[in-house]
């Protein structure tokens, strides 16, 4: 198991490192041309409008399966502090089935299950974000959260709980540049690219979460055949401690009879 989990790491990491940068930059050009002002008789874009929150959906990223230590615990606990925090109705959306199972022991609202393999495509996960995109805007969600482990080296993972949507604008004054040119206008182009940027979220997210389990599970199975190979030694000492008094005693009957003979 660990040499099956080192090598399926390998694939998760890179994934996650050349997706990476893609991410970063979508959340920067999203977040600075929704600082940019907008004329009111624009086409109004749903997903950058920020309501009152009466009702949160929560989209969890889990592993399908267990033995990888303490990560599916961690973004378990994570996601249950949010829900408990919570002052107005959670539902959620499972990915993966150990989240799942726990969202229905804490007696959350289960609203839609997922599950994907180790090496999704973009076309995998879009089926996600577009019923994350539909509860926004239909009114059945006022704030999205993503929340799924977050791959930082192999022995470290972290869960993380972003805002998904509304999109948050940059801090920018309203007639501050951000050196970009709009073709046709920054509301056409902001409709276009809010769908993608939701899309290109989920699926880095499940990238991340995929790197952490693997790299979780590995070191997991690391430290679980260290730990047999420890036990083995420990009994076989025993073990071989057990024969010598054994043999030791068995040695003192035999003199102590050959004594009483001669005697």
């Amino acid at each position: 198991m660990q040499m099956i989990a080192a090598s399926k790491m390998r694939r998760a990491q890179d994934m996650v490192r050349s997706g990476r940068p893609y991410s970063e930059r979508i959340q920067q050009v999203l977040a600075d041309l929704a600082a940019q002002a907008r004329d009111p008789e624009d086409v109004p874009i749903p997903l950058l409008d920020v309501r009152p929150v009466e009702r949160t959906l929560i989209v969890m990223i889990t592993p399908d399966r267990g033995l990888a230590g303490g990560l599916v615990g961690s973004i378990n606990r994570a996601v249950g502090q949010t829900i408990r925090d919570s002052e107005t109705p959670v539902d959620v959306i499972g990915i993966g089935r150990k989240g799942q199972s726990f969202v229905v022991r804490v007696g959350a609202n289960l609203k839609a299950a997922f599950s994907v393999g180790d090496r999704p495509s973009l076309d995998d996960t879009r089926a996600i974000s577009a019923m994350v995109i539909s509860e926004y805007e239909e009114g059945k969600a006022d704030r999205v959260l993503l929340a799924y482990s977050e791959f930082v080296s192999t022995s470290a993972q972290r869960p993380n709980i972003q805002n998904l949507i509304p999109i948050e604008p940059a801090s920018l004054q309203a007639t501050q540049s951000v050196g970009y040119i709009f073709e046709p206008d920054a509301a056409s182009v902001l409709k276009s690219l809010v769908p993608r940027y939701v899309d290109l979220l989920v699926y880095h997210a499940i990238l991340e979460a995929i790197a952490s389990e693997h790299s979780a599970r590995m070191v997991a199975m690391q430290s679980a055949t260290d730990n047999a190979l420890e036990l083995v030694d420990e009994l076989t000492l025993d073990m071989n401690k057990a024969r010598q008094e054994m043999v030791t005693s068995e040695l003192l009957d035999i003199i102590g009879g050959t004594l009483s003979v001669k005697a």
